[in-house]
């Protein structure tokens, strides 16, 4: 006669080492990706709206909208990078606003100045039109979200950039550097802070952390002695600009001449 009791217990250990033998065959077993699948989906008039997330997102959408519309300061010309061979007059305000807002930032951190500023023409999306102009005005013109940096680079590697700058022949917006190009294509009167290049000392060089990492072929940057983030994104910069001036100030000198 069979014990029930007995039974029921070698049942019971039987399923637990049945368990056990799935786990550990299963913790052996290893999976690997084979094959990702993806679909696009265009945003069309095929999707409607939803009146329901619309009118959740109105209230916070018409309070953005205010925001970024308020008038801030006004724009005497309109600054458009397409108008210049070697500078641009939005290039030179925009480099000029950098240089004069990060130095404070940077000087009180270090205890150091920068000494000049240099940026990139393709990170310039819009123009700032003649007129009033606001954050949204911020918005269009830099669009990214590239921020400060103080790269410190030796006096032979600023010679290396002003080469860059003659070979590329585009409009890089710059600031507190100057410099004259001859009819052979070489520099020649290089002036930082209108004193000259100085190929045995050191320059503090406030950019944008793209070229930093070497964006648009500046590899110059990847030899930098020294490098600070500052946390302050160069819309930000612009913003902080019209909301402390009535009227803009632009700077139309020549910081490249090219020889006739």
């Amino acid at each position: 006669m069979v014990n029930l009791k007995n039974y029921s217990i070698a049942l019971k250990h039987f399923g637990l080492l049945l368990t056990f033998l799935l786990i550990v065959s299963c913790n052996q077993q290893k999976f690997a990706v084979s094959k990702i699948e993806g679909k696009k989906i265009g945003i069309t008039s095929e999707y409607s709206e939803t009146s329901e997330i619309e009118n959740f997102i109105k209230p916070y959408k018409e309070y953005i909208d205010k925001d970024l519309s308020s008038v801030l300061a006004y724009c005497p010309v309109t600054l458009d990078k397409s108008k210049g061979e070697w500078q641009t007059n939005i290039g030179n305000f925009i480099a000029d606003i950098t240089f004069e807002k990060c130095e404070s930032v940077f000087n009180s951190r270090t205890q150091k100045h920068i000494d000049f500023c240099i940026l990139n023409n393709g990170g310039i999306r819009s123009v700032i039109p003649m007129g009033n102009v606001t954050s949204k005005t911020a918005y269009e013109v830099m669009p990214f979200e590239n921020s400060a940096t103080v790269v410190e680079l030796k006096g032979e590697q600023v010679l290396e950039m002003i080469n860059y700058f003659i070979t590329e022949k585009k409009p890089h917006p710059l600031s507190r550097i100057q410099f004259t190009i001859t009819k052979n294509n070489l520099p020649k009167d290089i002036l930082i802070q209108e004193k000259p290049l100085d190929n045995s000392k050191s320059y503090f060089i406030v950019t944008n952390d793209y070229l930093a990492n070497g964006g648009d072929n500046m590899t110059f940057f990847k030899k930098a002695i020294s490098r600070t983030d500052l946390d302050y994104k160069l819309r930000n910069v612009i913003i902080d600009n019209f909301k402390e001036v009535d009227t803009l100030k632009i700077n139309t000198d020549k910081r490249i001449i090219k020889e006739n």
